[in-house]
């Protein structure tokens, strides 16, 4: 299986720490997040990656490589002319991710969700990983009914974790499009088609969105 990291943002949240360095190269406990990443995904038996590049995405190149200093391999995906956000920056990567179902992962996300058991279940174009809504995200963003159908967030929500599997189909209807494209109005597409699918996961997670998780990440609270 292919995967794919986001690490094209800017992380104007996390500035000033953000000015001359990548986020995906802030470090959490001496690593580099970007290398949480791919340490995950290498657990889960993937060593087929590919990350789009913009905002610094040269010091990004520098330091992985090809991938071979890690024991994968690397593709990158250009957007140093214009990032285009998560569904446009997976759409321009979608000749490098092949035609079949593949993983997406945030580059600022720690979790230690075991990738190797997630799967897109039949009849679904996209498949999420959902986690109990963090204190930046109260209201949640989508709910389960049958253990694994996503709806609209009701009473019981969960917030999206940045972790997911797609097909390549879930973007078919939007190859065309021009300029940033979130993902955001896609899965609301799956889900109204009853193309989504989810499941609840109640390990370790905690985004790197500002310096504050920062410091919570490498300084968690007992």
């Amino acid at each position: 299986m292919i995967a794919m990291i986001l690490a094209a943002g800017r992380g104007e949240r996390m500035m000033p720490l953000t000015e001359n360095t990548p986020k995906p190269l802030i470090k959490v406990k001496g690593i580099t997040l970007i290398e949480h990443s791919i340490n995950a995904l290498k657990k889960a038996g993937i060593i087929d990656i590919v990350i789009n590049i913009a905002y610094l995405g040269e010091q990004i190149k520098t330091h992985l490589g090809d991938g071979s200093k890690f024991g994968i391999n690397i593709t990158y995906s250009d957007e140093s002319l214009g990032v285009l956000e998560t569904a446009g920056g997976i759409i321009k990567a979608l000749p490098l991710l092949g035609d079949k179902p593949f993983i997406v992962i945030n580059s600022d996300v720690l979790c230690d969700y075991n990738l190797s058991q997630l799967t897109l279940p039949i009849g679904a174009l996209a498949h999420l990983v959902l986690i109990d809504n963090p204190a930046h995200n109260s209201n949640g963003d989508f709910s389960l009914i049958n253990t694994h159908q996503v709806i609209t967030a009701s009473r019981k929500s969960f917030t999206f974790s940045g972790f997911g599997i797609y097909h390549p189909d879930f973007f078919k209807n939007h190859l065309n499009a021009q300029g940033k494209l979130p993902l955001y109005p896609l899965l609301k597409e799956a889900l109204a088609s009853n193309q989504l699918s989810g499941e609840h996961y109640q390990g370790y997670w905690q985004d790197i969105g500002t310096p504050e998780r920062l410091e919570l990440a490498n300084n968690p609270k007992n």
